[in-house]
């Protein structure tokens, strides 16, 4: 679960972005909608640790972030956060599969060439797993960058902007992967987006609209 408390983070020399209570139970959706700038990126950021609040609590997956260091951020990170970030850092330099290797490295973990080959094949790419990332499609791209970031049956999927640039089609596959993916690991799914197609293809989903609640506060 996700759990925030007057939470707030504030950039060197900007302005501090504050932001609503908000709740999500363990397996459940949230939609985090707004403008550019409302402080999308910057949400994400303190749900996976890489931001400190300058203000409030979060807990996420059932771990106050604020309790732990910089080192045990990073590889509690790397064991319960799956991270889709709108530009996906695929490394040209490595394989499909090395790209994954990396999760495991990044977790201090032993490489677990089995667990790759699933996730990929979960996601329809196993075939890609010997090829570079400059040889995929853009769709390609984003379904192994998604298995990379479920390899580790993580407890948080966060997603930025999964749906930018894509026709409805594509965009309407990509979510449904998103939740595919989700709901096999049992992982709380958050999306940052300014897509109404999101939010028309997910109607059960839970909204923080971070623009509305700004208005309402002024």
């Amino acid at each position: 679960m996700i759990q925030t408390r007057s939470l707030a983070c504030q950039y060197p020399g900007g302005a501090e972005l504050s932001f609503p209570d908000v709740e999500v139970a363990q397996g459940g959706v949230l939609l985090l909608r707004g403008r550019s700038g409302s402080g999308k990126s910057s949400w994400l950021a303190l749900a996976a640790g890489l931001l400190r609040p300058s203000a409030g609590t979060i807990a996420v997956a059932g771990q106050a972030l604020a309790t732990l260091t910089p080192v045990q951020r990073d590889a509690w990170r790397a064991r319960h956060i799956g991270f889709l970030p709108q530009k996906l850092y695929l490394s040209d330099a490595l394989t499909v599969a090395g790209n994954l290797e990396l999760v495991y490295f990044a977790a201090g973990l032993a490489g677990d060439e089995a667990a790759i080959t699933a996730a990929l094949q979960a996601l329809g790419v196993a075939e890609l797993a010997t090829r570079r990332p400059q040889q995929l499609s853009g769709g390609q791209a984003q379904r192994v960058a998604l298995a990379r970031a479920v390899l580790l049956s993580p407890q948080v999927i966060l997603a930025d902007e999964p749906t930018a640039s894509l026709d409805d089609v594509a965009a309407r596959e990509a979510l449904a992967l998103l939740q595919t993916s989700a709901q096999r690991c049992g992982a709380t799914l958050v999306i940052a987006t300014h897509d109404a197609r999101v939010v028309q293809a997910l109607p059960q989903a839970q909204v923080l609209d971070l623009d509305a609640a700004r208005e309402a506060s002024t």
